[in-house]
Order: C-alpha cells, then structure tokens, then sequence
C-alpha cells in the first residue's frame, strides 16, 4: 500500500513494548503510525503538516494520568472531528463516562485483544457504526450468576435457558452455541452457579484470543524443555482445573490437531502435558461454548465428529437478538436500571419512540451490542429518559418513522408467535407451550404465581407441563 493511501494513526505512549505492538497491529490493519511521548508533543503535532493528516488518535491515560480527560478536551477542541480512542488499565465506570464526554470516541481496556483494537481503528474511520464499543466495559458491571439474571420471554430463549437448567444439575459436558453477543458467558456462569461445582474453580480460556501454536500448551501443559522456548514447566488448563469447571469458549476455532487430542483426554479422563512421560487422571466438566454451530462445522470437514458429540450431549443454542424482538423493551428497561447504578450516571426512563427505534435495529452484536449503546446513550442523555434522538446513528440509519416493523413482524410483544412460517396459525398445542413457558420465565419459576396468573390450579398447570413435555425450568 502506497504510504499516500495509508491512514494515519497518533499513538500518545510512552511505553516503547506497547508502542511497537500497537504500531505492528495498525500496520496490518493498513495504518501507518506516528509516536507522541507525552501530551506537549502530542498538541504541537497537531499543528503540523503530517498531524493535518491525522485520521484518528490512540491515547494511553498512563501518559497524562488523571489529566487524561483534560487532554482528550483539548484535542477535540482543536481537532472536533478526529475520532479519539483511550487506552487504559482501568475498568472504573466512572473514568469511561468522563472520557466519553471529554469527546472519547471508544474505550480500549488493557491488555487489548489485536481483534478488538483492529475493529476499533475501522469503527474509528468507516461507516461501521454502533459496533461493540464500551462491550468490555459493559460486561464487568455486576451481575447476579443465576437463570435470574436471563432477561427475555421468547419461546427458544426460553428453551435454551430450560436445556440449561436442566443440565446444570449434572456433571457432564454441555454445548451453548450462539452468536457473538447472545449471552453464552452470563449463561455459563449460571448454570456453573447451580451445579454441584458451583464452589469449585470456573476457568474460561478463549481459543480465539490464543496463538494458534500456543493452544495446545495452554491446554495440556508441557515440560521444560519440551520445545524451544520452554524454558519452565507449565500446568495446563485442564489439570488446573480438576475438580472444577473449563470453559472452552470459541472451540469452533480449536485447531485440527488439538481436536484430536481433546478427544482422546475426554474419553481417557486423563491429561499428559507436551514432553511428560505419563498422564494426570483429571475429574472436571467441560463445557464448549461456540459462535457458529459445530454440526455445520462438522459438515463442512472442520470440526471432528466424534469430538462434537464428546461436547455436546447437552447442547443449547441461544438466539440472535433479531429473532427475539419482543426481548428488546425488557433488556433495555434492566440495561438502563444497571448503567444508572454506575458512578457517574443516574437512573433513566426511556420513551416508546426510542423502544420502537431499538426494535427495528437488527443488532448484528446481538445483547451485547444493545448494552453498549444504551450506555453511550444514558452517558450524554440531559433528560429524564432516552428518546429517540438520544440514538443518532440508528436515526441516521433507520429514520424516524417509528411505523417501521421490527426484523420478526409476525412475533407479538410478548414472544409468541402466533403464525407459522407458512403464514398459517399455528396449533392451540403449540402457542399454549410457549405461552406456558412465557409465564414461567415472567414469574422467575414461582409455579404458584404462574398458575394463578393464568388462571390456573397448581395441580392443571403441572398436567400441563407433563402433557406438552416442558421441564418445569422452563
């Protein structure tokens, strides 16, 4: 690429190790990069033929510390339309806030997955907009491990959450499939929070942030001396977590070779680390998360059968958030309460004009996405409660005409789908299930409460569920 056509990126960094890995990630991303030591060096730049040129700017707060905001103030006010990235240790609410509103345009936690940094550089310079900024910080705000903490009434969320439940009560392994953003890690920890496990270690390794010639090790361990560069023996994820709970998140990208060592572990209960004479017995669940579904993969030659079925004796899939639109009032309304509970922010209300806006998104970031954005949004919301014009890039998107249909128009408010694909109804038998399960997940699983709700005795509500064949946690 012609040095002419690349974009130009201010790093503001004293760090010379981060520097070269931030500099190396932006070239591969077709950036070329430009180092400012501190903020002095950093403003006088600007003035500057080459900082002219600028297309955006990664600040480390580490540089000017508390004065951090102070700093991204005086370089909007100079530069209004660059767009400006913080890279910070910290996950304080409170330092986000001030960040965004000191003109912030993203929130870069450290250490920062080259995936993540890649995609806040295109965000940063295209079109793509309301990508999973602030995504990192949104998912450290507390939140209770529990089924509890599940927001949603549609039909095959509820019938993932009743898989799960299910199986939380066993030992074996279990499958949660489902888009980026769905919820697989807060189900995860739900069922890890029922199980009989629960006071036992729960370990998430993510093959996907993993060197691909690192994963092996990271799993198995190795001796030192095994291979060059090995110069101390380490425990692997497996053995360390004996006992416990693994999670292997997007084991969709788990290499061919591991796979088939995966397996044999399975099926043997044992671990031998790379260079070991013999093998660890190891007693722990596994539980395999994925973004795309395994049986395709498996189709497709890319993931090894018999390792699929190893994982997946239990499986659930979580939806898209497309496909469960009627969720989207609800998890807005739980979203607002937990942001307005964060340092800095305060308790909002937002409008059915704004209800209607989410809902007509399709949210290709899914939960995740729809949490980051209504973060930003209650950041700079002067009033009372979100409106739609709080959403500027959905309105640009969209427009304002609020008669716009959600992605699933045939799926009332309430996630019960009234018509089949063929725009027949569907059969009484069915919508009863689903609005069965819909009161189950209403009224959290108090069996009372939903009986009486739907007008019901105890006793014919549990007919029902026996004649339908849904599971009670349901």
């Amino acid at each position: 690429m012609a040095e002419d056509d690349q974009r130009l990126l201010m790093l503001i960094d004293d760090e010379p190790a981060q520097c070269r890995l931030i500099t190396a990630l932006a070239t591969r991303e077709g950036w070329r990069t430009v180092i400012a030591r501190d903020a002095e060096t950093a403003i006088a730049m600007l003035g500057t033929r080459q900082g002219m040129q600028l297309d955006a700017i990664i600040l480390d707060q580490w540089v000017p510390g508390d004065d951090a905001c102070v700093l991204i103030s005086e370089l909007k006010s100079r530069r209004p339309a660059l767009p400006i990235l913080m890279l910070t240790a910290s996950t304080s609410p409170l330092l986000a806030v001030e960040a965004m509103r000191a003109g912030a345009s993203d929130y870069l936690i450290k250490p920062i997955a080259p995936d993540r940094l890649m995609q806040a550089l295109r965000s940063a310079t295209t079109d793509e907009t309301l990508g999973d900024e602030l995504a990192p910080l949104t998912e450290k705000m507390p939140s209770t491990p529990d089924f509890e903490a599940m927001i949603g009434a549609a039909p095959k969320f509820r019938k993932a959450l009743a898989v799960a439940a299910k199986a939380a009560r066993g030992h074996g392994p279990v499958l949660i499939e489902g888009e980026s953003g769905t919820g697989k890690e807060l189900l995860i920890r739900a069922i890890h929070a029922a199980s009989p496990r629960a006071k036992s270690s729960l370990r998430f390794v993510n093959i996907g942030s993993v060197p691909v010639g690192s994963v092996e090790s990271v799993l198995f361990g190795h001796e030192k001396g095994a291979f060059a560069g090995a110069f101390e023996r380490q425990i692997g994820a497996l053995q360390q977590c004996d006992g416990g709970t693994l999670v292997l998140d997007e084991i969709d990208r788990l290499p061919s070779p591991v796979q088939e060592r995966l397996l044999e572990s399975i099926q043997r209960g044992d671990v031998r680390p790379i260079g070991a004479k013999h093998s660890f017995r190891i007693d722990i669940r596994l539980i395999a998360a994925s973004n795309q579904p395994l049986a395709g993969l498996v189709n497709e030659g890319f993931f090894l059968s018999e390792l699929s079925d190893a994982l997946s004796p239990v499986s659930a899939v979580l939806p898209p958030l497309r496909e469960r639109t009627g969720d989207i009032q609800a998890l807005s309304r739980h979203f607002l309460t937990r942001i307005g509970e964060q340092p800095g922010l305060r308790q909002l209300g937002i409008t059915d004009g704004a209800l209607a806006l989410l809902a007509a998104y399709d949210w290709p970031g899914n939960v995740r996405q729809l949490q980051a954005v209504l973060f930003r949004a209650a950041v700079f919301c002067d009033g009372d409660a979100l409106t739609a014009d709080d959403f500027p890039q959905l309105v640009d998107m969209l427009g304002t005409d609020q008669s716009i249909e959600p992605s699933t128009p045939m799926q009332d408010s309430n996630g019960v789908m009234l018509y089949a694909d063929d725009g027949n109804l569907r059969p009484l038998e069915e919508i009863e299930a689903d609005v069965i399960r819909l009161a189950i997940g209403l009224y959290r699983g108090r069996m009372t409460e939903v009986a009486r709700r739907l007008g019901i005795g105890r006793s014919t509500l549990y007919r029902k569920l026996s004649d339908l064949g849904i599971d009670n946690a349901a």
